[in-house]
């Protein structure tokens, strides 16, 4: 967000302030060890993104990600992708979020079930990141950029603190060429704080704040086909609970269908990427 205004409405969106609860209610209610917990336990809960899981695997598989290596997880949601970072990678991870209720309850969940303490969680804005320049070997962001306006200010701030030769490994929905899309969806109930653009725009903002591409690719059609897997599943009787419907709540369903709408009338699109900020020259070359 890019002022005290829509940073205040953005909080109030994904703020549930029964959130922990609900969640311990729905492992509960699952048969998991509420003191023991693994990632497969958490897995459809935790991953508050497009093709939860799976989405996170593979954007970690083309990380070229090593036991110690230190990962900005921005947006970092109730920490789902930075425990698997962390447990399956041996990863460093810290997560911020804006939301403190998903900084509260990451930290809970990361207690339960990453306990050598490799991730930690803090309430920041991913426009003023509280970390020094080159502090991290990645930069990791799964659906964060929706509700930020100031696209140049926010991969600015990623390009600022990731090390030259790290990455930037980004899965993130745009807008797409059939018009303005409907509300409500999973990051706003209105456009006041729905911030999207195109595909091409945002390749033009990361170049612009200095990265280099090094691979991208559309995943819009598998999303369109996740969705539709998704609603049979949570419509079946006697489903368990959902990640999509613990954090939304009650409209969880309307959002889910003007996204299945928005997706088949081409009005929003998914993308993963992987760039890197390049090294400085060497002197004469």
């Amino acid at each position: 967000p890019s002022s005290m205004s829509e940073a205040a409405a953005v909080q109030r969106h994904y703020t549930r302030f029964d959130l922990a609860e609900r969640i311990v209610d729905a492992l509960r209610q699952s048969g998991a060890d509420l003191e023991a917990l693994t990632l497969d336990d958490l897995g459809p809960i935790d991953e508050f993104h497009i093709r939860g899981r799976e989405a996170t695997t593979e954007l970690a598989a083309l990380g070229a990600l090593s036991p110690g290596t230190s990962v900005l997880d921005v947006g970092c949601g109730i920490g789902g992708p930075s425990r698997v970072l962390a447990t399956r990678y041996g990863c460093r991870v810290t997560g911020i979020d804006l939301v403190g209720e998903y900084c509260r309850v990451a930290t809970m969940l990361a207690l339960r079930a990453c306990r050598d303490r490799s991730v930690r969680y803090c309430q920041a804005s991913a426009l003023d990141l509280p970390f020094g320049d080159v502090a991290f070997d990645v930069v990791w962001t799964q659906h964060a950029s929706m509700n930020i306006e100031d696209k140049r200010r926010l991969y600015g701030e990623m390009f600022r603190v990731v090390k030259p030769g790290g990455r930037l490994l980004l899965y993130d929905i745009v807008s797409g060429p059939g018009g303005p899309i409907h509300f409500p969806v999973p990051w706003a109930r209105d456009p006041a704080i729905s911030f999207l653009i195109t595909a091409e725009q945002l390749e033009d903002e990361l170049r612009a704040a200095g990265f280099d591409i090094t691979t991208w690719r559309d995943l819009t059609e598998p999303t369109r086909e996740w969705f539709r897997k998704l609603r049979a599943r949570t419509r079946a009787p006697a489903a368990p609970p959902s990640g999509p419907s613990i954090l939304l709540g009650s409209e969880w369903e309307t959002m889910t269908g003007n996204m299945m709408t928005n997706l088949d009338e081409n009005r929003v699109g998914v993308v993963r990427a992987v760039l890197s900020r390049p090294q400085p020259a060497r002197e004469g070359e």
